[in-house]
């Protein structure tokens, strides 16, 4: 899959985002499982009820792009389904508070409150951020905050949303490989992303899962 990534990327005129950025070694990264984040694509083969977080980056035209959607392995459980669900919705209900007049704090607020009122644990280790010319710009964006805290949102400002949501405790630790970052119990995590830009003062969703859905649907 990073091959075809990789390829797929660079045959429509762009340059894979990840490959080589703080040393990063492949294009995608894959985080599977109890991984949270930045996951180096493997040969372990992928079961039946596991999940795959696929973060995927380019550069085109002197601009990154950055999404990321976390997949579904055959059948899951009930419960991963519901922590992939939420996350989703947790997504949406961040990028509906990105408009002219918030601050990046609502951002998180509305991030935090979906998700902790299903009881997951929301990662504060890791943001998400401004998007630009360069991969990871100021403001940092957070997943969780207080309403009307953080920096205020304004016309023409890109960026990146990506809760991070665990099926248990919120705490994270970084695997011996040096890259990938799991959970602290080693329970499962999902992570969905979207690249939003503040248009005549609201949001503008620059990323897509549509067609994902129509190839899972399918």
């Amino acid at each position: 899959m990073d091959k075809i990534a990789e390829e797929f990327i660079r045959d429509h005129g762009a340059i894979p985002g990840f490959l080589g950025l703080y040393d990063f070694p492949n294009t995608l990264c894959m985080s599977l499982n109890e991984a949270v984040v930045h996951g180096i694509p493997s040969d372990i083969p992928l079961e039946e009820g596991d999940i795959i977080s696929i973060d995927c980056g380019s550069l085109k035209n002197e601009f990154y792009g950055d999404q990321a959607f976390t997949f579904a392995v055959g059948e899951v459980s009930q419960e991963i389904k519901d922590l992939l669900s939420v996350t989703r919705a947790s997504l949406e209900l961040g990028v509906a508070e990105a408009k002219v007049g918030n601050r990046i704090g609502d951002i998180g607020f509305a991030i935090q409150q979906h998700a902790e009122k299903h009881g997951y644990g929301v990662v504060k280790d890791l943001v998400g951020h401004g998007l630009g010319k360069v991969m990871h710009e100021d403001p940092q964006v957070p997943n969780y905050g207080k309403r009307g805290s953080g920096k205020k949102i304004k016309d023409g400002l890109v960026i990146a949303i990506e809760p991070m949501i665990n099926l248990g405790t919120e705490r994270v630790v970084q695997a011996e490989d040096g890259w990938t970052i799991i959970t602290a119990d080693r329970k499962v995590s999902a992570h969905f992303e979207h690249d939003v830009a503040i248009v005549n003062g609201k949001p503008e969703i620059l990323s897509t899962f549509d067609y994902i859905d129509e190839a899972l649907a399918k």
